[in-house]
């Protein structure tokens, strides 16, 4: 593993979190290169959702160093609350507000300049312009979670971490999430995504770590984690589709545009 801090969009070094005397977190180590998509996996409490918390600030460290877009979380906060952008497992959009209006009101919060612009250029970017006058709350999940993701890209930081985001989605919203996530990592910004979803991962990560019982297990790209396995064994078996094949090639690539407000709403509870 290099030490070469300049290739490192996240570094995380001997990281300790206990909450009283239960151990969280028991000295994680873990990189995530510029312009890379790392997948963080790892079941219910296994500590995913306090590792992204303490890279935001949002908790501090008991042991260990971590740094954010070169800044240390301890002694540059501020710098590293800068550099990313958090989007959680709920997308945080208000769902009184058009989509437009969620993104201006954003912008206007971060003191930017012409945010009526910013605005219609992500949801040009994020196919949500036919949709931009419309409430929020009549959205279907997944254009929730561009919208939301839309949002978090406000200023453009060069960092995004994703926790579960793709959490309750029907599996055409994931895959609509999926593309954005791949579009966001061409375009240059690195993302760090924790789910519980290993296809998830096979899709969309360079690297995949593995986090158990508060430490990383495996780090490396998907051939690396399969080499680890023994060889398999050949057997010929007939190939069904999946019922996720069955289910697109029955609604359409175009389901999670409903236009009823009361399918949105269903979509958004699952």
């Amino acid at each position: 593993m290099t030490t070469d801090s300049t290739t490192w969009a996240i570094e995380v070094r001997g990281l300790e979190k206990s909450f009283k005397d239960l151990r969280v977190l028991r000295g994680v180590d873990l990189d995530v290169g510029q312009g890379s998509i790392v997948a963080l996996l790892g079941t219910n409490g296994a500590g995913k959702t306090t590792l992204v918390k303490i890279l935001a600030t949002l908790l501090k460290g008991d042991a260990g160093t971590v740094r954010v877009h070169g800044f240390d979380v301890a002694t540059h906060a501020a710098k590293v609350r800068e550099s990313f952008s958090l989007t959680g497992q709920f997308a945080a959009v208000d769902e009184i507000l058009t989509g437009r209006e969620n993104l201006i009101l954003v912008a206007q919060l971060r003191h930017l300049a012409d945010p009526a612009g910013l605005a219609d250029d992500l949801l040009d970017r994020f196919s949500l312009s036919d949709a931009a006058g419309r409430k929020a709350s009549t959205y279907s999940g997944g254009m929730q979670r561009r919208l939301d993701i839309a949002m978090s890209l406000i200023g453009n930081p060069p960092i995004i971490l994703l926790d579960e985001p793709t959490a309750g989605l029907d599996p055409q919203a994931r895959l609509e999430v999926w593309q954005t996530v791949k579009d966001l990592a061409a375009g240059g910004t690195t993302v760090l995504l924790t789910t519980q979803y290993l296809e998830e991962a096979e899709q969309l990560a360079d690297r995949i770590a593995i986090l158990h019982e508060g430490r990383i297990i495996v780090d490396g790209t998907l051939a690396e984690l399969k080499a680890q396995l023994p060889p398999a064994k050949v057997e010929c078996v007939e190939k069904q589709p999946r019922l996720e094949d069955v289910f697109l090639a029955i609604v359409g690539a175009d389901a999670s545009e409903t236009d009823d407000p009361y399918d949105a709403a269903a979509a958004t509870e699952r």
